[in-house]
């Protein structure tokens, strides 16, 4: 069983007094948390989406409302086509009609595309504005509200438009998770594994023992699966904030399943979905270099985390063209995560197109 007191914040160490804290609290005390990290009442600029707004909107407004602040909703379709340069223009629009000032923060209230638009935005507008994530999905909670990567997509590639942007707070209130449906927490799931397979087998074997209470969001074991996994990426961006060495395994699967996601337009695969179907070609690869990595303990949990089948009018062909945009590139050659063993990754660019082909051929079923 993991033992963990939430209720002592988790801190990210960054130079320059850029470090801020993981509070696990809900929603209500989100004005205390903003006051503490020195934010003071005013104007802010809500970002959401339809789906978490119908849930969320009421209840933060009233929260935010009766601390003195004046929010500004701004409402966005739900769904992977909302990181584009329209929407992000939607939001510099309705900012500046509203008489922003450089102390107006810009507050994300949904899933990982709202977070990465909303906080590209909250980067560049009037050369940065106080940012303040507010994750309502289980990817978002334990991975893409952490560490202050912001974007939007392009169509040669996924997040290829972008900053680094640490936001001041991120409020962690895992109760939000209750309201997924339930494609979107299997899919954050992935992203929980992802954390235990590079960094902590301790939490992977946790994971093993309680995989089919965590798949079914047991709530006694909800927000410590959330506490830990939002850790081990805290502790990662503490120890490597721009990606130069250690951060880079936390991009495990994506290689593989960024160009899934390309190859079949965006919105087809959550993000999780592919990144899971990624981990699996990833697991494969691994093996294949090092025959001590334990893969089945891993296959037997990814395949546990349901993901849809991919039409067989996508080949490897189609998936192997779509890494020649992946943006972590470089001199030409695309870097792969891959285990040493369970707990442990490491950075390569040391594979052949068969490496690739039969890594993919695996994912997809297709030997």
């Amino acid at each position: 069983m993991l033992l963990q007191n939430k209720e002592i914040p988790i801190h990210i160490d960054l130079p320059g007094d850029r470090g801020y804290d993981l509070v696990f609290s809900s929603i209500s005390a989100l004005p205390a948390k903003m006051r503490d990290a020195g934010l003071r009442p005013g104007k802010c600029l809500v970002i959401t989406d339809t789906n978490v707004a119908a849930h969320y909107r009421n209840p933060l407004v009233s929260v935010l409302s009766s601390d003195g602040w004046d929010p500004f909703v701004l409402a966005l379709p739900a769904g992977e086509e909302t990181k584009s340069t329209a929407h992000l223009t939607a939001i510099y629009n309705a900012a500046l009609a509203w008489n922003i000032d450089r102390k107006t923060p810009v507050l994300a209230l949904g899933g990982g595309v709202i977070g990465d638009l909303a906080g590209f935005a909250a980067s560049t507008l009037l050369r940065g504005l106080p940012f303040v994530q507010i994750p309502t999905s289980l990817i978002a909670q334990v991975d893409s509200a952490i560490g202050g990567k912001t974007g939007i997509n392009h169509p040669e590639g996924k997040n290829l438009i972008g900053a680094f942007y640490q936001p001041k707070l991120v409020l962690i209130d895992s109760k939000l998770l209750y309201t997924l449906p339930r494609r979107e927490w299997t899919s954050g799931l992935a992203e929980v594994v992802k954390h235990a397979l590079i960094d902590d087998e301790a939490f992977f074997a946790w994971i093993e023992a309680e995989i089919r209470q965590i798949v079914a969001r047991d709530p006694r074991i909800v927000s410590d699966l959330v506490y830990r996994a939002a850790g081990i990426k805290a502790k990662i961006v503490s120890e490597d904030e721009f990606e130069h060495g250690k951060r880079a395994t936390l991009n495990f699967g994506h290689t593989f399943g960024h160009a899934i996601e390309k190859a079949l337009g965006y919105g087809v695969f959550t993000h999780g979905e592919a990144v899971n179907m990624g981990m699996k070609a990833a697991v494969f690869m691994s093996r294949r270099f090092n025959r001590k990595v334990e893969h089945e303990r891993a296959l037997s949990i990814l395949s546990l985390i349901s993901s849809p089948t991919i039409p067989s009018s996508i080949g490897i062909p189609d998936i192997r063209m779509a890494m020649s945009t992946d943006k972590k590139k470089v001199s030409d050659r695309n870097h792969f995560v891959l285990l040493r063993r369970i707990g442990e990754a490491y950075v390569t660019d040391d594979v052949t197109v068969s490496d690739i082909d039969a890594a993919i051929a695996f994912a997809l079923g297709r030997p």
